[in-house]
């Protein structure tokens, strides 16, 4: 089987020392990025380590297929124990780090400690492997992402694509903060951009010429590529939001927080509106398939990446708002000061619902900047729906603490279920159900008889984090099962494997924390919700009340191990 390679590099930002750590059994079962960090994450991390404390880890990996040039591999992952949930998250980004982070000579950075000066940290490939600058930044303290990018290539010479950066929502522990690459590509669900706010790191650059040679199967490499290259699906032009007109018009978007199941002005912030303010494509690295969405205003002069469909529900319809321009300037404001426009676009429409202001754009920028910034009504905004939501007067509308993406689980009933079931919450790319009934291939309605797909998604979901390859390579028929398969040189039987002990190992830590069957809920209705779950139990091997059995989850990778 095809794996990442190289050691880990652990930094302890309080102490200012680093560590190489050899991984390969661990690298050997896991293939990389999700699947290995989460096996990382679950050894070395106390089971009731604080979030937002020294003891907690974050960890950024990479897979075999980073050493590719085939589209759809400009990915990398990152896994800790998330402050928003409480529990294990993992989340992926795009853009041009991980040819970068591969070349400084590591497959994983493993950061812990709590550091009393703001840092940014420098790793380069050395002659005996990754190198390690403490560069101390007060400079930096409170700066936006974009002027972070700026410091570094005046003072480095090293561009946005060789960063991982957080914004003063980071810093100020805003506990949906994001970690961003290339400005504008986001590690967004779940609050890691706090947990390295939390460890006063404000970014990590790498360089190097020094990535492993690992020999990627063609086919079916180059046919993907090649595919990608001469595709002309609406998706390249309109990204996500091509699909924004048919979920509303034939499923549900989310509206006005949740009161209403379609917004009525779709078309001002649907796909044709998206790719009217598009002015050049726009990709990931080594991606022939460019199906990013550099968008830009100039009357009201604001140039961004996006927005995707999560950030028109939660920035348009979830808020009411009906011009792409006011969310250009959301997606816009969130990618400089660091926060994940799921969560805070959720957060903020539960605010308006309580102010009773609907459609107010210019009250929604204001609210971003208070949340990032922990001003006024921010500071309690910050924490997130869950945490705030009585205060506010509003429901609810959460699941494990994470707010919802915008596929419906009210009328996409085996997403209910996923949403419910899913680890890290609502978060639509854990399972994705909603992609087969799009698709036709599963009714909408019902949960039961759906849990072994379920199961199934998720474990595939693992590999694809794990590979790492886009999810939208595979949505648009790209990377088939088998393709993927023949990609990392296993059986199909023995990746759907990894996928299941990774799902496990992040529900076991969870359960050490507390977490079972009453967290896997939903706050709304829909049919036969406690039997599905308790079927997607079964499928899983584990008992009823939503915990795995300790015998079923092998420690590999232990903290007091290191080699």
């Amino acid at each position: 089987m095809l794996h990442a390679e190289g050691p880990m590099l652990t930094v302890d930002v309080g102490e200012r020392t680093t560590k190489r750590v050899g991984i390969d059994d661990v690298l050997e079962n896991t293939i990389g990025g999700r699947a290995t960090a989460t096996a990382l994450a679950h050894d070395r991390i106390p089971f009731d380590a604080d979030p937002l404390g020294p003891e907690n880890r974050a960890y950024l990996s990479t897979g075999p297929l980073q050493m590719s040039r085939m589209s759809f591999t400009g990915r990398m992952n990152m896994t800790g124990l998330s402050p928003l949930t409480d529990g294990l998250v993992s989340t992926n980004a795009g853009g041009y780090l991980s040819r970068n982070f591969t070349g400084a000579g590591l497959s994983v950075l493993e950061v812990t400690g709590q550091s009393d000066e703001l840092l940014a940290i420098h790793v380069t490939d050395g002659p005996d492997g990754p190198d390690v600058e403490f560069e101390e930044v007060p400079e930096l303290e409170g700066a936006e992402v974009s002027r972070v990018s700026g410091y570094m290539d005046t003072h480095h010479d090293l561009g946005p694509e060789n960063c991982i950066t957080i914004g003063p929502a980071g810093e100020n522990l805003v506990r949906f903060a994001s970690v961003m690459t290339f400005d504008s590509r986001a590690f967004g669900r779940g609050g890691i951009g706090a947990v390295l706010g939390s460890k006063n790191v404000k970014c990590v650059t790498f360089e190097g010429d020094s990535s492993p040679d690992i020999e990627i199967p063609d086919p079916p490499a180059m046919d993907v590529h090649r595919e990608a290259a001469t595709s002309d699906d609406l998706f390249r032009r309109q990204g996500t939001t091509s699909y924004t007109e048919f979920i509303n018009d034939n499923f549900s978007v989310p509206t006005r927080y949740f009161d209403d199941y379609q917004f009525e002005r779709i078309e001002n912030i649907g796909g044709d509106a998206v790719e009217g303010k598009k002015y050049k494509k726009g990709a990931c690295s080594q991606c022939a398939y460019a199906c990013k969405l550099p968008t830009k205003d100039e009357i009201r002069g604001v140039e961004t990446e996006g927005p995707e469909f999560e950030t028109v529900y939660s920035f348009g319809t979830s808020q009411g708002v009906d011009d792409i321009v006011d969310v250009m300037i959301s997606n816009d404001l969130c990618d400089e000061l660091g926060m994940d426009t799921i969560s805070a676009g959720v957060t903020v429409a539960a605010y308006l619902k309580s102010e009773d202001e609907f459609g107010n754009a210019e009250l929604a920028h204001e609210t971003v900047e208070k949340i990032a910034h922990r001003e006024g009504i921010g500071d309690n905004l910050a924490e997130g729906v869950d945490r705030c939501h009585e205060d506010l007067g509003v429901d609810n509308y959460t699941v494990k603490g994470m707010e919802f993406a915008g596929h419906d689980g009210r009328t996409l009933h085996g997403q209910g279920l996923s949403y419910a079931v899913a680890n890290r919450g609502a978060d639509h790319m854990y399972g994705g159900m909603f992609g087969l009934v799009y698709a036709g291939e599963v009714d909408p309605e019902g949960t039961l008889g759906k849990a072994e797909t379920l199961a199934g998604l998720e474990n595939h979901n693992v590999i694809r984090d794990s590979g790492i390859v886009c999810a939208f390579g595979g949505e648009q028929g790209y990377l088939t099962e088998e393709r993927v398969a023949q990609l990392l040189d296993a059986d199909y039987e023995r990746l759907q494997e990894i996928g299941a002990r990774t799902v496990a190992r992040e529900r076991h830590f969870n359960n050490k924390r507390g977490k079972d069957v009453d967290d896997d809920r939903l706050p709304y209705e829909i049919p036969d919700l406690a039997e599905a779950v308790q079927k997607y139990y079964e499928v899983r091997g584990w008992n009823e009340d939503g915990t795995v059995p300790d015998p079923a989850v092998d420690a590999v990778a232990p903290a007091s191990g290191d080699d």
